[in-house]
């Protein structure tokens, strides 16, 4: 779905583009074209993020505790693969921006990659900390309800505020600062612990695996904000595409995630294969968490922070009322409910003035 949309997404794109060469259109025509060619990008950015953000959570915590015959998926596999197929994504599109050229497309490679090895070796750090990320994720989401996991990840907005702060010079409003204090305070309500009604969600959610889960998105959070913060200031730096950017955060992930499989679940792969228990719900996942990001860097220029907000609001409430109805892992309650109102509340708040204002003295 958001191959689908990301394709839609550029069809539009070139369509609006288009709308301003034709010499016989007024230029209120001209206006009117771009107007409703901004407002379906939107549209469509809001129901990409929203799909690929519920639609990944939802599925890697399906796919984990699912029971199925023969042994589960290995979550190194399943990092590995995205890397791959991530890098294979990122050199079409850079293929696809050099006019299907090869030549342009090994030249591009070779001047970017190759002959720049500082530059490269600089995206290591990031990348081996993604690569560490993403398998806390399977960790997380083996462990929690995707509801519970989802309110927590929100997390991640305090990380990279702070380190934003100390990485990047920036200033934080009062207005943020007063956001990230109300979504700690939601995300406390929603870990906050409560009576286990059910036996069986006691036998598959003990304390321990909570615990466990909770860990894994922390660690996960503080992970993201680094790497996120530490990646921008590197783009900041160089003017290369952002595809080209991600091969070389997929060649290092590649490497990393490759050791990690070797390191931690090496006897496993030597018994049953690199590929043992794939299916294609496996697959999805692995496209999912492979091409999720790609298609949010690219709808994330039309997404303003109101429409990101709604976005994050609307994939809490659909994670919350699939895992109630149809998962049937995740029994909520007031408390929880508090707490997930206060973290969606305080993800409008911090990109409430977020966007520059217009200074009065320069109009």
């Amino acid at each position: 779905v958001g191959v689908i949309s990301f394709t839609w997404m550029l069809k539009v794109t070139k369509q609006g583009h288009s709308a301003l060469s034709p010499v016989s259109e007024s230029p209120v025509m001209s206006s009117i074209a771009i107007l409703s060619t901004s407002l379906q990008l939107k549209y469509v950015s809001l129901g990409v993020l929203v799909l690929q953000t519920t639609s990944l959570v939802l599925t890697m915590r399906y796919s984990r505790t699912l029971q199925a015959e023969g042994p589960r998926y290995l979550a190194s596999s399943a990092v590995v693969c995205a890397e791959v197929l991530k890098i294979v994504a990122c050199m079409l599109l850079v293929f696809r921006d050099h006019s299907f050229s090869v030549r342009a497309l090994n030249r591009v490679l070779k001047e970017e990659i190759f002959n720049k090895p500082l530059l490269t070796l600089k995206l290591a750090i990031p990348s081996g900390i993604y690569t560490l990320q993403n398998n806390l994720l399977y960790v997380a989401l083996s462990n929690l309800d995707a509801a519970t996991y989802q309110v927590t990840y929100q997390l991640k907005i305090l990380t990279t505020a702070l380190f934003s702060v100390s990485m990047l010079g920036k200033s934080l409003t009062i207005y943020q600062w007063l956001s990230l204090v109300i979504l700690m305070t939601g995300i406390a309500l929603v870990q906050w612990p409560t009576e286990v009604t059910s036996i069986t969600k006691q036998e598959d959610l003990t304390a321990s695996s909570q615990l466990m889960g909770l860990l894994a998105v922390l660690v996960a959070c503080f992970s993201s904000g680094f790497a996120g913060v530490y990646f921008e200031k590197i783009l900041k730096e160089s003017k290369q595409s952002v595809w080209v950017r991600n091969i070389q955060l997929g060649l290092f992930g590649l490497i990393f995630g490759l050791g990690g499989v070797f390191v931690y679940d090496g006897e496993r792969v030597r018994e049953n294969g690199l590929f043992q228990g794939y299916n294609g719900l496996t697959c999805t996942v692995v496209a999912l968490q492979a091409l999720g990001g790609l298609v949010i860097a690219a709808v994330i220029t039309y997404a303003d922070n109101i429409l990101k907000g709604f976005a994050t609001s609307i994939s809490i409430i659909l994670s919350t009322f699939i895992s109630y109805f149809l998962l049937e892992d995740f029994d909520p309650t007031s408390v929880f409910f508090l707490g997930a109102m206060l973290v969606i509340a305080a993800t409008f708040l911090y990109g409430y003035e977020s966007t520059p204002a217009v200074n009065p003295a320069k109009v």
